[in-house]
């Protein structure tokens, strides 16, 4: 998504939403997070889900613009985000796609490819 990012962001606003975690330590665990070291807890607190935020866009080297659903996981509910999906909305709130669930249905050449149509048709 970075790379989608760094190539469109002067076409498309980009914004990604931090929403609860996936696999937090006191939760369920993966193996590939074991193995790479990352440990987090569920946060309790919208200070918590900030701070998990910022350390996450930190080590994953991303600058796409985060902002982070609040402690109630309210954008989470309502766009189905959990583990992690991708929307493409028009200026006029417009749903033009909707990924499948992550991470099996995130796939980043399909979101590009109908990214790409989208700003073709010259609607953002």
């Amino acid at each position: 998504m970075e790379k989608l990012y760094q190539a469109n962001k002067d076409k498309a606003e980009f914004i990604m939403v931090y929403i609860k975690e996936a696999h937090p330590e006191d939760g369920w665990k993966v193996p590939v997070n074991e193995k790479a070291g990352i440990t987090v807890n569920q946060p309790t607190t919208d200070k918590e889900r900030d701070e998990v935020a910022k350390t996450c866009t930190e080590k994953l080297g991303l600058t796409i613009p985060c902002v982070v659903d609040g402690i109630d996981n309210k954008v989470g509910q309502e766009y189905a985000g959990w583990p992690d999906r991708a929307y493409i909305v028009g200026k006029d709130g417009k749903i033009f796609y909707k990924s499948g669930p992550g991470p099996a249905g995130f796939k980043v050449p399909e979101i590009a490819g109908k990214l790409e149509a989208v700003l073709k048709a010259g609607t953002k």
